[in-house]
């Protein structure tokens, strides 16, 4: 128990960073490409298939200074009006935060609501946060997580999964059957079989 207790706090570093840094940047691009109803336009009835396509899309986001901020690629996204769903085949985004640390998560699917506000990864999702240096000059190793589902609430800053998820981070790996992650409180909960392999920090 104490060594998992350590590894939270190693991870409650980092994680909050990396996923919704990644999430709030690199589904902006989906309230953008979502056309909008005109005006004064006649009532249609409710469409239960796709009412557009996009095939082998890539699209990009700029900052204010005209600095790559997100790149999402995907092999085809639709559209479903009923629902108001964009659903993306072979997802990858690829982020870029304030200090230039790179942060990739693909999956095989990928589903987002009208404003963007909750993304689903499905099917082999993965979170990587690239080896970086920190403000103070610290190295930060490779994190990681994986799983076969991935839920985040972008507005209440929370990430779920109810299926297995691996935590990755430098050599210590810690697995869990679920997880469920609240940024405002600062509180990870790891349910089911927890696991965990912690190395001894390196010496100085």
């Amino acid at each position: 128990m104490r060594l998992l207790r350590l590894a939270w706090d190693r991870l409650a570093i980092y994680l909050p960073i990396m996923l919704m840094g990644l999430l709030a940047l690199g589904t902006y691009w989906l309230v953008r490409s979502t056309p909008l109803a005109e005006p004064g336009s006649p009532e249609q009835p409710v469409r239960k298939d796709p009412d557009y396509l996009m095939e082998r899309f890539s699209i990009k986001t700029f900052d204010t200074k005209g600095r790559l901020k997100s790149e999402v690629f995907g092999e085809q996204a639709r559209h479903y009006p009923h629902t108001d769903i964009l659903e993306i085949e072979q997802v990858r985004i690829r982020s870029f935060n304030s200090l230039g640390h790179v942060i990739v998560a693909t999956a095989r699917r990928a589903l987002a609501n009208n404003d963007a506000s909750e993304v689903q990864l499905i099917g082999n999702a993965l979170v990587v946060r690239e080896a970086a240096v920190d403000r103070n000059g610290v190295t930060l190793p490779q994190m990681s997580l994986r799983g076969e589902f991935l839920h985040a609430f972008l507005n209440d800053e929370r990430i779920k999964s109810h299926k297995p998820v691996e935590l990755m981070r430098g050599g210590d790996r810690i697995t869990a059957d679920s997880l469920d992650y609240n940024n405002f409180d600062q509180i990870m909960q790891l349910q089911g079989r927890v696991r965990g392999t912690l190395l001894p920090p390196p010496q100085r």
